[in-house]
């Protein structure tokens, strides 16, 4: 059998109609950027989040580079992001001039370690970016406490967590300001890059809309020196047309997350932990083993697709050697970063499909 990692298409058989309807509409409406579409969407996903506005951008970095900028952090800054996570979160703070200091994760859940924060915080410290890994929630309650003691600003990165909940709360909603991606594969993913800006400060949301229209407030106008980041409208409208369905398909997603953690039983193998106070959406369903490589290798034989996240941690990359974090200095990312494995969770897996990736992994 073969299983790809990520397809798209049961997901896009289903839509089809619902989404050619909406390229359709703005092919005949002949406005391709900040029409009725994008106005929509701001309006829907805002609503969706249970948040007051939400602003369309180009894409994830995009929205937590905008959000910083918009909050004012700037060069001589420091903002705290976890170790473990995708470049863009620490790339977001570099574009506004800041220092990223990585900060160790849980590694049950692999999002960041709330108790280790504080020990992170300086003088130059201006904002906290909890990121929201894989889909499951950061634990949100004392990461606000501390932002709160420290006088410091919150942005989170939901890029892949759209509909978690943490304490029944949607995710996005308990900073300052959000950042999401719709990026093709995310569990709301627009058919090309795209993003959005999630926040209840009017100020801030309207700051971040004239930042990413070149720092114009009206055509011609410009207030601040801005970016070009816009969500279009072709975007917009795939976006609308999938968004009724979110929900659903997170539940079925979750539903196949559930079989994996009930029925992996394999010594070698440490299943992905939730708290007990969020619900996840499994972006990615990430699972860990001190034999990674041969347990790729054997998965890949039985025709399982697979992908690592993240091979090799921010601090090791090349790009960021001149913050001189030695080999060692963050263990638990290094830990994590040579034992992670994600194995297929895709909207449309059959029973067959899922038994089998259990039966492969049990046996190896």
């Amino acid at each position: 059998m073969k299983i790809p990692f990520v397809t798209f298409l049961p997901m896009e058989r289903e839509l089809d109609s619902e989404i050619r309807s909406a390229f359709d509409r703005v092919f005949t409406q002949s406005w391709y950027i900040d029409g009725v579409e994008d106005k929509a969407f701001d309006k829907a996903f805002a609503e969706y989040c249970h948040a007051d506005y939400c602003v369309g951008v180009g894409n994830g970095l995009d929205a937590l580079m905008l959000s910083l900028k918009a909050l004012g952090v700037k060069e001589g800054d420091e903002v705290i992001v976890p170790s473990n996570t995708y470049i863009a979160t620490a790339l977001a703070v570099t574009y506004v001039g800041a220092t990223p200091v990585f900060v160790e994760p849980d590694i049950r859940t692999f999002n960041i370690d709330p108790k280790r924060i504080e020990a992170a915080i300086t003088e130059k410290t201006k904002a906290i970016i909890p990121v929201h890994l894989y889909g499951q929630a950061c634990d949100m309650d004392p990461i606000m406490a501390v932002a709160r003691k420290h006088h410091l600003w919150v942005v989170e990165d939901c890029a892949q967590a759209h509909g978690a909940t943490y304490k029944g709360q949607k995710v996005g909603t308990f900073g300052d300001a959000a950042g999401f991606s719709f990026y093709p594969g995310k569990n709301l993913g627009a058919l090309g890059d795209a993003g959005a800006v999630v926040t209840n400060n009017k100020d801030l949301a309207d700051m971040v809309r004239a930042l990413g229209n070149y720092g114009s407030d009206y055509k011609y106008h410009h207030i601040y020196k801005g970016n070009n980041s816009r969500l279009d409208e072709l975007q917009a409208a795939l976006l609308l047309a999938k968004l009724p369905h979110l929900d659903r398909m997170n539940a079925e997603r979750r539903r196949v997350a559930g079989i994996f953690t009930s029925e992996i039983k394999n010594d070698k193998v440490i299943l992905p932990v939730v708290l007990p106070d969020c619900v996840p959406v499994w972006h990615i369903y990430g699972i860990r083993c001190k034999e990674r490589d041969a347990l790729e290798k054997h998965l890949n034989a039985k025709g399982i697709g697979t992908n690592k996240h993240y091979p090799t941690p921010m601090h090791l990359q090349e790009c960021y050697r001149d913050l001189n974090i030695p080999e060692g200095a963050l263990p638990i990312a290094e830990e994590i970063s040579r034992t992670e494995l994600s194995i297929p969770l895709f909207y449309g897996m059959t029973d067959e499909e899922i038994r089998y990736i259990v039966d492969a992994i049990n046996e190896f």
